[in-house]
């Protein structure tokens, strides 16, 4: 009984020295691993690239309808600021369309404030310059905002281009309505 004893103890003792010293330099242990690579985060800019959005204006008169020139369009975005919470909403402008009705407005990462990260942006009609075809319609979202979704990408300009609407703005208010 006393060599089976022993080799138990013996057996017992060794897996122990196996187990401490796999702890210890196993890499769970005070000794760093020298072969592991600690890996780099990607710390990616919130807004790498500059954002475009495109689209047409039109006014509608009776059963007419033509570019609208002057009209301005404003694009409203979502953010996470750079702790992941929901930022205030903030907008820009487009430039006044031109003869042929066409917007165009940009954002740039140099323009945001903060360490905000875009959640989604909305484009809406927001100025008409003729008294005679003010009034905004829900065409293409024009009122309720039409969700910047699919865009094509500018690499020579490293731009998000987005195409919304065509917008219209009309002379008189919806002959359907009940008010």
């Amino acid at each position: 009984m006393a060599p089976t004893s022993s080799y138990f103890a013996f057996f017992m003792s060794l897996s122990m020295v196996a187990a401490i010293a796999s702890a210890t330099y196993g890499g769970y242990g005070s000794h760093p691993n020298p072969n592991l690579v600690k890996p780099k985060l990607n710390k990616e800019k919130p807004l790498s690239t500059m954002i475009g959005v495109q689209g047409l204006v039109y006014c509608r008169s009776g059963p007419r309808r033509f570019p609208l020139e002057g009209a301005v369009i404003r694009i409203t975005c979502l953010a996470n600021d750079g702790y992941g919470y929901e930022a205030a909403p903030f907008s820009f402008l487009s430039e006044a369309t031109d003869a042929k009705g066409y917007f165009f407005a940009t954002l740039s990462p140099y323009e945001m404030q903060g360490n905000l990260k875009i959640k989604e942006c909305k484009a809406f009609l927001e100025l008409s310059p003729l008294k005679t075809c003010k009034i905004p319609t829900d065409e293409k979202q024009g009122i309720s905002g039409a969700l910047l979704s699919s865009y094509h990408y500018l690499s020579d300009k490293k731009m998000k281009l987005f195409t919304v609407g065509p917008f219209l703005y009309t002379s008189a208010p919806n002959s359907g309505s009940n008010y």
